[in-house]
């Protein structure tokens, strides 16, 4: 995969820069799911045995969801746009925007959502990680850009609006953390802080750079930072590491981000806008940390479904998490914050 492409993963997000299905265990018919090797590392059917993430919303804060791709619309609930609108959102969060054209780098957030939850069991496409959850689509970058205003906006939307799961595949450039912590930029941080006093989760990109801290917003109280592993389960090239001050995170797929397709994480795009390189019309595969985070976020879902509190989700996400290699569970480390995510040892770990 071209190197453009893999850092269009976490899209740029700053105020100082241009800014269902439930299946079975066995009953997985979509065509394209004996490539989705992320699912097989987080343990994602096993889990389906016991929650598929039934009931629970998440959105995808991002360049918005085509609306009538055939894996998601079935799985939407109504989103919202904060792009050049004001305080009040003015379209549903179709990835074309309020002009109603597409921009480069929209498909992101179509490519998000699907991972996080696209239809499994239908005969199409791709299986998500929740196949049981909704997305509420919520368009707050244009052109994989955008403020840090608009963000806000669609966190506190999201969670005004029934959303459980906040999925943030998004990210300032490196040094963003020093305007939060020193107050110059305090709107996202505050809407992060919001959706925790209302027991929603936010999952949120580590970011692409190779820098040692979680990027903003994932670097924010409240947030949990998302770094990625290819499919060899080791922390990918591109992939930020999982320092923070709260030490808030784990690690999922998120591919290797080369030329060979199958190495990346297959998910829906808008319909047509499929590279000709991997071949699949209403399908690509992407990697980045924005490919990591919707695993993450799918598999909070599967944890909100069993009626546990945002504390318990946390917990049990780090907690249950697995080191590489090593396979032990509990340890942090830089590299890989707790660990890959196991939805399978998430399911099945206590209530309290």
């Amino acid at each position: 995969m071209p190197i453009a492409r893999l850092l269009a993963g976490t899209a740029v997000a700053t105020v100082l820069v241009a800014a269902a299905a439930t299946p079975a265990s066995g009953a997985v018919n979509d065509p394209l799911y004996d490539k989705q090797w992320g699912l097989q590392q987080i343990h994602a059917e096993q889990a389906w045995r016991t929650s598929t993430g039934a009931g629970v919303v998440i959105a995808v804060v991002d360049t918005g969801v085509d609306l009538g791709h055939p894996d998601l619309s079935s799985k939407l609930v109504p989103g919202a746009t904060f792009i050049d609108c004001g305080p009040a959102p003015c379209g549903d969060g179709d990835w074309r925007g309020p002009d109603g054209a597409p921009d480069a780098s929209d498909e992101h957030g179509t490519h998000v959502a699907g991972i996080a939850a696209a239809a499994a069991g239908n005969g199409v496409g791709i299986a998500g990680a929740a196949p049981g959850a909704k997305i509420m689509p919520i368009k707050v970058l244009e052109a994989g850009s955008g403020s840090f205003a608009d963000i806000a906006a669609g966190i506190r939307y999201a969670v005004d609006h029934g959303a459980k799961v906040v999925n943030l595949s998004l990210g300032a450039l490196p040094g963003t953390q020093a305007l939060t912590l020193t107050g110059l930029e305090s709107a996202a941080t505050e809407a992060i802080a919001y959706a925790r006093t209302k027991g929603v989760a936010v999952i949120a990109a580590a970011g692409n750079e190779t820098s040692p801290l979680c990027a903003t917003p994932a670097w924010e109280a409240g947030a949990l930072c998302v770094t990625a592993t290819d499919r060899n389960e080791v922390k990918a090239a591109y992939s930020n590491l999982g320092v923070k001050l709260d030490l808030r995170a784990v690690a999922a797929p998120g591919g290797a981000g080369t030329l060979e397709c199958d190495d990346d994480v297959w998910s829906t795009v808008p319909r047509g806008t499929g590279s000709a390189g991997c071949g699949q019309g209403d399908y690509d595969a992407y990697a980045g940390t924005s490919m990591a985070t919707p695993y993450v976020a799918g598999v909070a879902a599967l944890l909100f479904a069993q009626q546990r509190s945002l504390d318990n989700v946390y917990s049990v996400l780090m907690s249950t998490a697995r080191t590489p290699l090593l396979g032990l569970r509990g340890v942090y480390t830089p590299l890989y914050g707790w660990g890959v995510v196991d939805a399978q040892a998430a399911v099945a770990a206590p209530r309290t």
